[in-house]
Order: C-alpha cells, then structure tokens, then sequence
C-alpha cells in the first residue's frame, strides 16, 4: 500500500502522484458506497497493478475542501480578478474572499491587465490596492506582457499547494504559462460580445511550479455560499470580524441593531463602504435562500 496525492481527474480515473512518479488510478466502489467522491488534492492510499496503475483504496482525512471548484487541502488562493476586460468587479472579488475565508484558506490578491487602465482608472484601483492591503491580503499586480518575478513568486508558491481562481478571462492560465513557460496551457480573447472569457480550463489540475502546486481550475463567475450560516458571515469579513467584538449587543449582525460598532465604522470610514454594502447583499442572499433538505 503506497501513500499519494491525487493531481488530476478526469473520466472516472485519478491521477496520483507518489515519489516522482503518477499513477493513473480508479477507485473502488467502497467510495460509492460510502458516498465519498475523491478530489484533486486528496491524500490517499493506493495499490499498483503495475508501473503505472492502480486502484486507490482509502481516502486520508482533509484539512479543507471546496465543491466549486471540487479541490481538497489547499494551503493559499490565488484569486486573480482583472481591471480591465473584464472590469474589477469588486464583489465578486469579495464572493471568492469570503468563501476562502470560510474554509480557513490564505488568500492572495492578483490584479491583473494593470497596464489596460487609465490614469483615472488605476486611481481607483490603487484605492483598492490600499483597501484590501489595509485588512492584511497580500496583493500583486500584474500586466498583460506578463513580466514576472521569479523571486517573488517562488517565495509565495514554495512548499505550498495553491489554487489560481477567478472568472473566465482574467488571465490565470496566461499567469500560470509565464511561471512556467513550458507548460504551453490555452488561452483565450475575451468576447467583445459578452465581456468575458471562454472556459480554456476544463478539468482541475495540480502542476507542479516554483517549488509548491498549483492547482488550475475552470473559470467561474459564481460562487454559492449553500456552506455558510448566517451567523458565520461576519467571520468572513476581516474588516467586519475586527469591530464585532465591540457591540452593545452579542450576536449582532451589523443590519439594522442599534450601537453597533460596525455601522459606527462604516460611517466613520474605517470600514469601506462598498465592502459593507457587499456584506450586506451577501447577508440577504444567505437569509433568503431557500430551506437545505
């Protein structure tokens, strides 16, 4: 029995890669039976036929996983939203935070296509850059001729297994071939039609890059917080989360209670505006949805 880690799937087989060497595997039907579904990222135990083959037997515990997309132990999110074409869409940016958040994953802003901006344009962005710097994310910005430095990258992804996410068209897979060029992986223009990109990514792969994984997953552009409770939103918040502690009442919920120290922020610009404001249609999403059976 060998000890690996699932890479790739695609077509009912896993890929498992085990001391340097992969692994094309299918699981057995006990999964089905306990109702288990392997994911890229998962620990597991396998037997090989041969050289190449196997079955995989057990699936080891997750620290995390993510149903969109289906990705399990992952230590860093790269979310990669651009400003231009298509536009920085800041509560989508927020959609993908909260969601890592929730699942206790670092998150890493990358702002790309920074050259396509004008000098009002990048204005706003470096408000942003500020903004989100201010509640601790480490954010990078990065151009379209994809100049990248190696240094930097390599300290970010070293040792680490990192998911790149965002929307079609922002650009994850052209940051991923200027990592490592050899990797050749598709691209695609941007729509004029419908403002954004077509899904060049169809399965989620680990590759190995600068020393840690990276897992590169098809393009979406929504997220379901179907996981997250009420009560569990303000905690995926950072900026939220910082001033909850000091309201008058306990289990507030920043919407319409009285001497609570959020709003105060808000008012007070300590908090931005636009975050509460997403924070408070992420609330009614969550409060509306319908009842899980």
């Amino acid at each position: 029995m060998a000890k690996g880690q699932i890479i790739k799937a695609v077509s009912g087989f896993y890929y498992v890669l085990n001391d340097g060497v992969t692994y094309q595997c299918k699981a057995r039907g006990l999964f089905r039976k306990n109702k288990q579904t392997p994911l890229v990222g998962d620990y597991c135990l396998f037997e090989a036929d041969n050289l190449t083959e196997g079955y995989i037997t057990e699936l080891l515990p997750r620290k995390n996983e993510l149903i969109r997309p289906p990705i399990a132990n992952i230590d860093q999110a790269l979310i990669t939203t651009s400003v231009k074409e298509p536009e920085l869409n800041s509560k989508l940016l927020d959609r993908f935070l909260v969601l890592v958040e929730y699942h206790n994953i670092d998150p890493v802003i990358l702002f790309t296509k920074m050259d396509l901006v004008d000098e009002a344009e990048r204005k706003i962005i470096d408000q942003h850059v500020v903004d989100y710097q201010r509640l601790g994310y480490r954010v990078e910005l990065l151009s379209t001729n994809w100049t990248i430095d190696q240094d930097v990258f390599s300290s970010l992804l070293k040792n680490k297994t990192s998911v790149i996410a965002g929307q079609s068209g922002v650009g994850k897979s052209s940051f991923l071939n200027a990592l490592r060029p050899d990797l050749s992986l598709e691209t695609a223009e941007i729509s004029s039609r419908l403002g954004r990109g077509r899904h060049t990514t169809r399965h989620v792969e680990m590759l190995e890059v600068l020393g840690g994984v990276v897992a590169d997953t098809p393009g979406f552009s929504s997220l379901d917080f179907d996981q997250i409770e009420l009560e569990q939103l303000p905690f995926c918040f950072r900026d939220v989360a910082e001033y909850q502690p000091n309201c008058k009442f306990r289990g507030c919920m920043h919407v319409n209670e009285p001497k609570c120290a959020v709003k105060d922020a808000v008012e007070n610009g300590e908090i931005t505006e636009y975050r509460y404001q997403h924070y408070l249609a992420f609330y009614e999403e969550i409060k509306t949805r319908k009842p899980r059976y």
